[in-house]
């Protein structure tokens, strides 16, 4: 999420009739007691409960970096080469800039094998292609620029304030989703799991208030056949924006029981995530040391501007409710990319940043819309075409 949230606006203040509607229904959620052994597919390293401790994605970290080292033929606790991580943030129709971005990275010539990519939000929708690399440009592009808002949401009618879960209904988004993100690409993402690269993609807990960071590469690579179905659902989930588009519901199981999870909007939690402290606790021992330590860059791209964004707020409840929402979510980014860049800075990991500058100046006018989409594509694959300019911090900062 960010101010994209209060443009959206227009899905809940568009046209529809008042029609009668049933509530909806769950099944009963995990007891609070059972929270940490909820699990989908019984799989150990299914997903990370961030609020219940980072011992377990840590350990995943850790043992991503040993396949690695087995992919590329080094020997036990041998030094890494270069390591990249890619983190891509929330921002709705935004996403459209990351998108072009990665496209024009790829003819430039200099965009990396990603080791780590994380996602949420719409950068949920983009991380799966850029973990997979240029061969995946063509289906990010058309994600971006190939869809209308009847590809991603239908209008549920006024009525949906009051009987629904959301404004709208987003099973158009999971067809293009679907469609998109095909069983050949979920092979590729199961490949580079077992190469040692981790796909993480972020969504919101409601029940819990948590973050859950799911392990994509690893269901992928886990042979389930209900896996397919539910790394499009995470997707779908983690761009699920609270009272806009419905959340998505997880079957789970506890103690042989079976529960419901409501998930949400990764970008309630946090727009942007890398990896937690922990994992670079034996970095920082290292380059204390003066032992030897594999060059890390942390790359960010922010679907977002990062300047305020300057408008004349009207005196009206609803209008103060978006521009607030607005203001809370673009700080809450803002904070986000900081928290990223402070983090690179204390464990000697070089940090490189893009948004959408300033200088892009096409207004935006309705939800989705590819008079607004397609320009922000072009102006991102352009810029990275050229050699795009990497921010060494966020702006703002110094």
């Amino acid at each position: 999420m960010n101010e994209a949230y209060s443009r959206r606006a227009a899905l809940i203040l568009g046209g529809g009739s008042l029609s009668a509607c049933a509530f909806p229904v769950r099944e009963p959620a995990v007891p609070r007691a059972l929270t940490s052994r909820a699990t989908v597919l019984n799989l150990p390293n299914e997903r990370f409960l961030i609020g219940r401790g980072y011992g377990a994605i840590t350990r995943e970290y850790f043992a991503a970096a040993e396949r690695r080292r087995v992919f590329l033929g080094l020997a036990p606790g041998a030094v890494l080469p270069a390591i990249d991580l890619l983190a891509v943030s929330g921002g709705g129709e935004d996403g459209a800039f990351g998108a072009g971005l990665l496209n024009g990275w790829t003819l430039e010539g200099s965009r990396p094998i990603f080791s780590l990519v994380t996602g949420v939000s719409t950068g949920a929708l983009t991380a799966p292609f850029a973990f997979i690399g240029p061969s995946a440009d063509a289906p990010l592009k058309n994600v971006y620029t190939g869809v209308t808002l009847a590809d991603i949401a239908t209008h549920r009618g006024m009525a949906a304030a009051l009987f629904d879960d959301a404004m709208s209904d987003t099973r158009p988004l999971f067809g293009t989703i679907s469609r998109e993100l095909g069983d050949n690409l979920l092979l590729a993402i199961a490949q580079g799991y077992r190469e040692g690269r981790l796909l993480l993609i972020g969504t919101t807990n409601l029940d819990t208030q948590l973050p859950v960071v799911w392990n994509i590469g690893a269901i992928a690579n886990s042979g389930d056949p209900r896996a397919p179905n539910l790394i499009r659902r995470i997707l779908l989930a983690s761009a699920a924006i609270p009272g806009v588009f419905p959340p998505v519901l997880f079957d789970v199981e506890a103690d042989g029981q079976k529960y419901q999870e409501l998930h949400v909007d990764g970008g309630a939690v946090a727009q942007a995530f890398l990896y937690p402290a922990a994992v670079a606790e034996q970095r920082r021992a290292n380059i204390r040391a003066r032992r030897p330590v594999p060059p890390i860059r942390a790359w960010l791209i922010r679907n977002a501007r990062m300047d305020a964004g300057w408008a004349s707020t009207n005196r009206r409840t609803l209008s103060i409710a978006q521009r607030a929402i607005a203001t809370m979510t673009a700080m809450s980014g803002y904070n986000d990319a900081v928290r990223i860049w402070l983090n690179a800075e204390r464990d000697g990991v070089e940090f490189r940043m893009a948004y959408i500058g300033s200088d892009f100046a096409i207004e935006y006018d309705k939800p989705f819309d590819q008079t607004y989409m397609t320009p922000l594509f072009n102006y991102g694959f352009e810029r990275a075409r050229a050699g795009y300019p990497w921010s060494r911090q966020p702006p703002f900062t110094s």
